[in-house]
């Protein structure tokens, strides 16, 4: 890893525990991976000196982060559904529901509850559609791309050309969840519930939060490492036919 030269995205890939360093100072390491550290930190009007020196000494890892850049890319697809897509599916309801109740209890008083739920729940649309396109359109197509790569197979026949069509479309697409994110956690002070916050207020702030970190890590694993490897791999079908 060279973290002066790298993409930031490329330094998460190879470790994850970079995220936390990138996170610390509001650097995008998900949606906004294809940048250097020094160009991140120039839009920022930080000094990148302190994030070199943050990332060159992490502690040796002992196996505690899991190498995804690794995974062979059936395993990852399989393993981004179960983990992030399910989760996506399984706290969506529980956030819109105590979201409805805090704007009907405690909108009068914080409005900006209503702004807060009308993101949440375009997110919600959304990210259910896009979810399905993935595991109905992008994700077999990658799965087959590692069969037929497996069995020396020619490449599979697709209806958008190029893998690179339908990654782009993920790649806009999670550059519009990201900014909706980044919007509510403004307007929550970073998830900061108010002092007049009843035990809903701050579960449903602390469950809002969780979303977005288990949202970035899902993007992540996407933006960075499956999507590059997908159009690597389609490129070497070319290569030999």
């Amino acid at each position: 890893m060279n973290t002066r030269t790298d993409f930031i995205g490329d330094i998460v890939a190879e470790d994850f525990r970079a995220a936390a360093v990138f996170k610390r100072y509001g650097i995008d390491f998900c949606c906004k991976g294809g940048r250097t550290i020094e160009e991140a930190c120039s839009q920022k009007k930080l000094k990148p000196e302190k994030i070199y020196e943050e990332l060159e000494t992490l502690p040796e890892n002992e196996g505690a982060s899991i190498d995804f850049n690794s995974w062979p890319l059936d395993l990852l697809t399989d393993y981004i559904e179960k983990k992030h897509h399910r989760y996506v599916e399984d706290k969506t309801s529980v956030l819109q529901d105590f979201l409805d109740k805090l704007c009907k209890v405690h909108g009068d008083r914080h409005p900006e509850l209503f702004e807060i739920s009308t993101l949440f729940n375009d997110s919600a649309h959304d990210l259910a559609a896009h979810m399905k396109k993935e595991e109905l359109i992008l994700f077999p197509f990658v799965r087959n791309m590692m069969k037929a790569k497996l069995s020396g197979a020619a490449l599979p026949q697709t209806v958008f050309g190029t893998v690179e069509n339908p990654v782009h479309m993920m790649q806009h697409e999670h550059t519009v969840e990201g900014e909706r994110f980044r919007k509510i956690a403004e307007i929550t002070d970073e998830y900061l519930p108010p002092a007049d916050a009843c035990n809903t207020y701050k579960v449903a702030f602390a469950m809002l939060q969780d979303f977005e970190n288990d949202l970035h890590k899902h993007i992540h694993l996407e933006n960075n490492i499956l999507f590059p490897k997908a159009i690597q791999l389609e490129k070497e079908f070319a290569k030999v036919s």
